[in-house]
């Protein structure tokens, strides 16, 4: 099964293509420039170096989030032309799962920045959720975890590194980039969703959403409708 894999769910672009769960080729950007332009030359840059046509793809497995809005919007605007129009399988995979390592020994904490001390995050053991991915006060997830005796956080932990390890001094704190490579292996696995159902795992409202529903809680109207 040939597989084209991508992550534009955080400030890191991430493609693969594997063949069952062998590593032809990837590429991870980290420049601070838009995945909606960045994403299809990547792609394309990459089919073409192994030598691979669109029609020899079996099924495409994408980071359906939780993570950046907009880049969730890309990823599955894209994954779903790609797979409608080749007319292959399409599955989604957790962004916060794609980030834990492998051979992780107790509960890893895969961590997205959600900005203003929030965090979207996961709980993960021996490659399994324990817990649903969640979006969480940072402050709120620490006093959640305190006790859990053997913790490692991984993801964008590097701005929440002093606090982390003022609560947890014995923790591991290990930065970690998107994978589309484990992205790709973890979708081989899955059951295809129907492409034209398929929408990103927010977790959380956009903020003028959260702001229109401050005023209009009461009112039965719908946000999608009103705007």
């Amino acid at each position: 099964m040939k597989i084209l894999a991508f992550d534009t769910s955080s400030t890191a672009l991430s493609v693969a293509i594997l063949e069952d769960d062998q590593l032809l080729a990837d590429t991870v950007l980290t420049i601070k420039k838009s995945h909606s332009s960045s994403l299809l030359p990547a792609i394309d840059f990459l089919m073409r170096s192994v030598h691979l046509s669109p029609q020899d793809l079996d099924r495409l497995v994408v980071a359906q989030g939780p993570g950046s809005y907009t880049g969730l919007r890309v990823a599955a605007a894209t994954a779903k032309t790609l797979a409608y129009t080749l007319a292959i399988e399409l599955v989604g995979v957790s962004s916060l799962q794609a980030l834990v390592p492998a051979d992780t020994v107790g509960l890893v904490i895969p961590i997205i920045d959600a900005r203003r001390q929030y965090v979207y995050v996961g709980f993960y053991e021996n490659g399994k959720a324990k817990q649903p991915d969640t979006y969480i006060a940072l402050t709120d997830l620490l006093e959640k975890l305190k006790d859990i005796a053997q913790l490692t956080f991984v993801g964008e932990v590097e701005a929440f590194r002093s606090q982390i390890e003022r609560h947890f001094p014995q923790a591991k704190i290990i930065e970690t980039l998107p994978s589309a490579f484990e992205i790709g292996k973890l979708g081989r696995k899955l059951q295809p969703v129907d492409v034209h159902a398929f929408v990103p795992n927010y977790l959380k409202k956009v903020e003028a959403e959260e702001n229109w529903l401050k005023t209009h809680k009461e009112s039965g109207l719908s946000y999608v409708k009103r705007v």
